[in-house]
């Protein structure tokens, strides 16, 4: 049910949503005050453009993307690697409808096994069933990483619903091992918000992310709007409105503890 609430908010407050909630005012305004009530419209339909374009989409993901860097050889010493599950694609036909991962979690998971065999460090997954999968994002990855890619997996998180509980849980699972510090696999644009939740629940972090926001060129086509490029900006804002509210939530359990 939490899951559930906390989605509907960010539904809410995401574009889209947020932006057509706006017009919407911006037109029930113009009845009233015409003035002000199209000075909403335009602005909406503006930051609708512009959420829609890949320049400015690309643009506000990079500025995520350079909070962290690439992995580079010489590796930093860890103890175990650590890679975040990214959603479940659900009833998959061509392998015989059952849930397995999606192409967000495969470009971690390639990534992963690349830094294991490199390492030889222990993996482990993490990831919940936040919408009631017969199979957890963990067992999914499990079962990707050692029959697909040779990778063994020495733990499995399956109990968490978002990036929050991820790093509480694992910090639990790896605690008994006497693991903290850890390669954290997961999405560039990412990083910021897990590198610091890891940290804050006790976690030694070494960033190694994946997945970088990069362009190809820069043509007359980057400014014109694209759905694919709506979608990058609200996953920029729900990264930022994500690291906002776990440092409430991370505060506020602080000082309930105290």
């Amino acid at each position: 049910m939490s899951w559930t609430i906390t989605n509907f908010i960010a539904t809410l407050l995401l574009p889209p949503l947020s932006v057509f909630l706006l017009l919407a005012f911006g037109l029930f305004l113009v009845f009233r005050k015409r003035k002000a009530g199209t000075y909403v419209v335009a602005v909406s339909t503006l930051l609708l453009w512009l959420l829609s374009t890949p320049y400015v989409a690309e643009l506000a993901l990079q500025q995520l993307d350079a909070q962290t860097l690439a992995l580079k050889a010489p590796l930093p010493q860890a103890d175990a690697i650590v890679i975040l599950g990214g959603g479940t694609y659900f009833g998959a036909p061509e392998y015989g409808g059952q849930d397995t991962i999606t192409s967000q979690t495969l470009v971690r998971l390639r990534y992963g096994a690349q830094l294991q065999r490199a390492t030889g460090k222990p993996v482990l997954v993490t990831g919940g069933r936040p919408l009631g999968n017969t199979l957890s994002e963990a067992q999914q990855m499990k079962s990707v990483l050692e029959q697909e890619f040779h990778v063994p997996v020495r733990w499995i998180e399956d109990g968490s619903d978002n990036t929050f509980e991820n790093a509480r849980y694992s910090f639990a699972t790896l605690q008994a091992d006497g693991v903290r510090k850890i390669y954290l696999v997961t999405t560039a644009w990412h990083m910021a918000r897990s590198a610091e939740t890891f940290r804050r629940a006790g976690f030694e972090v070494v960033e190694a992310p994946t997945a970088f926001t990069t362009r190809y060129r820069m043509d007359v086509l980057t400014f014109l709007p694209r759905a694919e490029s709506l979608l990058d900006s609200k996953i920029f804002a729900h990264e930022l409105i994500g690291i906002g509210w776990y440092r409430v939530k991370s505060a506020l359990l602080s000082s309930s503890n105290n």
